[in-house]
């Protein structure tokens, strides 16, 4: 059998494992999109239940803390109707020197159909989907600085709901994109989806180098680049990826790059604001403007679940809608 030059893909063009956006096209991202808004009845009912994955099984790996992206995965499954495995790792043998490959091996054995992955190295999801057999599935959860895949598709799910079309929109993505996974996936899927302007608003420190190479507008003046957007996306400070001194002071910051009532009125009188969470109150966002009627990010979290089981159920049954 021809195998696919995309890992992510089955020999059928299908989606076999969600690691990155880089590499998808938009008919995929598009499918994806989909499938989550026949997703988002089953939170309405009263059973939350759909049998789609009765009978998988699922393990959640993750190598570092989370709160949204675990707990909604945790839901997701559960609403999906699969037997759920919440993996320790702190207690786990990987933390008694076990390698991640002997770990891999022995939840294999205990035969698992899927893995959920989130780990502080880029490139970890990769690693793990090479080294599975091609009966298991791997989704990224996030992998270093590298990709957040479903938080990208999430967020795309959000813009579409409230925008409608990609291709009449400007976005701004604002503020730590050198150590933001979120950004990289971001803009790939905005790309993708046919987003005629994307601005990055950062100050210097926290640019990565040849980030216009992505196809991307670049500025460190924020009231600039907020000018007449549609969507803002505030980035949180990824102060546990960071090392030496990128910025002066959380004040200076909220001073320079902060999202407040002011500047939210440069943009578009229907801008929508998003964030990816945790938000630093005072420092990335006045609490004024995350609680306002232009904020969706509440719905953010809410979308996270059906994107979620979308991909799952693609990635383990194929276009099942």
């Amino acid at each position: 059998m021809n195998r696919p030059k995309n890992i992510q893909l089955d020999s059928n063009g299908k989606l076999r494992h969600f690691l990155s956006i880089e590499g998808l096209n938009r008919s995929l991202l598009t499918e994806i999109l989909d499938s989550a808004e026949n997703f988002t009845s089953v939170g309405k009912q009263q059973a939350k239940k759909v049998p789609l994955l009765r009978g998988k099984t699922i393990a959640n790996l993750f190598f570092e803390p989370s709160t949204r992206t675990r707990t909604t995965f945790d839901l997701a499954e559960k609403r999906l109707s699969a037997d759920v495995i919440n993996i320790d790792i702190n207690r786990s043998a990987t933390a008694k020197g076990e390698t991640l490959l002997d770990t891999l091996q022995n939840l294999t054995a205990m035969q698992i159909d899927m893995f959920v992955v989130r780990h502080n190295s880029s490139g970890a999801a990769h690693f793990i989907a090479q080294n599975v057999p091609d009966s298991i599935s791997v989704i990224n959860a996030g992998d270093g600085r590298h990709s957040h895949p479903t938080q990208a598709m999430l967020d795309m799910f959000t813009i579409r709901r409230e925008k409608q079309d990609f291709t009449k929109l400007k976005v701004a993505i604002v503020g730590d994109v050198m150590h933001s996974r979120v950004a990289r996936s971001q803009i790939h899927a905005l790309n993708i989806l046919g987003c005629p302007e994307i601005r990055v608003i950062a100050p210097r420190t926290l640019l990565p180098l040849h980030i216009e190479d992505l196809g991307v507008h670049v500025t460190t003046n924020i009231d600039d680049g907020l000018a007449g957007v549609d969507v803002i996306i505030m980035l949180r400070l990824q102060n546990e990826r960071m090392s030496g001194a990128h910025l002066p002071s959380k004040q200076e910051y909220f001073k320079d790059y902060g999202l407040t009532s002011k500047r939210l009125k440069l943009a578009a009188d229907d801008v929508i604001l998003m964030h990816p969470g945790p938000m630093n109150r005072g420092v990335e966002i006045e609490s004024s403007v995350a609680d306002s009627d232009n904020s969706v990010i509440l719905q953010q979290v809410t979308n996270g679940i059906a994107v979620r089981m979308a991909v799952m159920a693609m990635a383990m049954q194929g276009n099942i809608l």
